[in-house]
């Protein structure tokens, strides 16, 4: 990255920050409220207190940004999880001294043996036997910091070295595009990234561009499999999904029938206490579990169409 872009995305970040935060989160509704942040916040962290284990749900957005949507995100969340009402909280915080701090946290990553994240911040350096993936650090969400996006990584990079035959690949809920840049890169294969939030689809796009792969990735504004597009472009031999628990149970069927025989979906966004859940959902429409990989309280799951 040139310094007049860096200093670009620097001066957009200078806008006044409000952090929004709940604490005392039990783990189970976790998903539903760090989904309802994801809606206005483009950096969004969770933490585990582990004197009470309970979890704590953080954001951080430009102050005001999108109050209306996230009270109804947050009305959402509460609903799908039984009722509960998390106490949410805010406070101002200064957009350099955040972006400082950002910097500062996001150091290079070695996921697995196959990937190295790098943010774009830190200079070039030749890597041997890695496939480098850059990322800004304002992007904080799909950095690879996340256990869900580390585990399909992991599962990817194993799934890639198998040699299997991986030509027609599919990445829901893209987010930063770090899961569709790393199919590119490593297969060199042209890749579908989605997602609902338009926001996302302009990060991912110009993410694979800094990546040298804006021509293989291509990203969509799409809800999943409802998108014509993306029932176009079935059968699909690799598919990654990265999302929430729920909405993976409910799209089963339709991976189902998308994935070509003995294709492979890669899942993530579930905690380790919903793998039962949404593995059954998936077995009822003849998916094989193949892998199972735990990353602190999440867990990503490797799934095989049946030939």
């Amino acid at each position: 990255m040139s310094r007049d872009v860096y200093a670009q995305r620097q001066a957009r970040r200078a806008d006044p920050l409000e952090t929004v935060w709940m604490d005392g989160l039990p783990e189970e509704v976790v998903p539903a409220f760090e989904a309802a942040l994801l809606r206005v916040c483009p950096s969004v962290a969770i933490f585990r207190d582990e004197v009470t284990d309970t979890w704590r749900v953080e954001g951080v957005r430009p102050q005001g940004q999108g109050a209306e949507e996230l009270a109804g995100a947050l009305a959402l969340a509460s609903l799908v999880s039984g009722g509960f009402e998390p106490v949410v909280q805010s406070a101002p915080v200064e957009a350099e001294g955040w972006l400082a701090r950002t910097v500062a946290s996001f150091g290079e990553q070695a996921i697995g043996a196959g990937f190295l994240v790098r943010p774009t911040h830190l200079p070039e350096a030749r890597i041997y036997g890695r496939t480098v993936l850059k990322l800004d650090a304002g992007i904080a969400f799909g950095s690879g910091e996340h256990g869900s996006t580390r585990g399909c990584l992991v599962a990817f990079d194993d799934v890639a070295r198998r040699g299997r035959r991986l030509r027609r690949l599919l990445d829901l809920g893209t987010g930063s595009g770090i899961l569709a840049m790393a199919a590119a890169k490593r297969l060199r294969r042209p890749v579908l990234a989605t997602d609902i939030e338009p926001w996302s689809v302009r990060v991912a796009q110009d993410n694979a561009r800094m990546n040298g792969v804006g021509r293989l990735v291509r990203a969509r504004l799409a809800d999943g499999w409802r998108d014509r597009h993306v029932r176009a472009g079935r059968p699909y031999d690799l598919v990654f999904a990265n999302i929430l628990a729920r909405p993976l149970c409910s799209m089963a069927k339709d991976l189902s029938v998308g994935l070509a025989p003995g294709g492979v979906a890669i899942l993530a966004g579930l905690l380790g206490t919903q793998v039962r859940m949404v593995l059954a959902a998936h077995r009822r429409r003849g998916m094989v579990l193949e892998r199972r990989l735990p990353q602190g309280a999440w867990a990503t799951l490797v799934l095989r169409r049946r030939r």
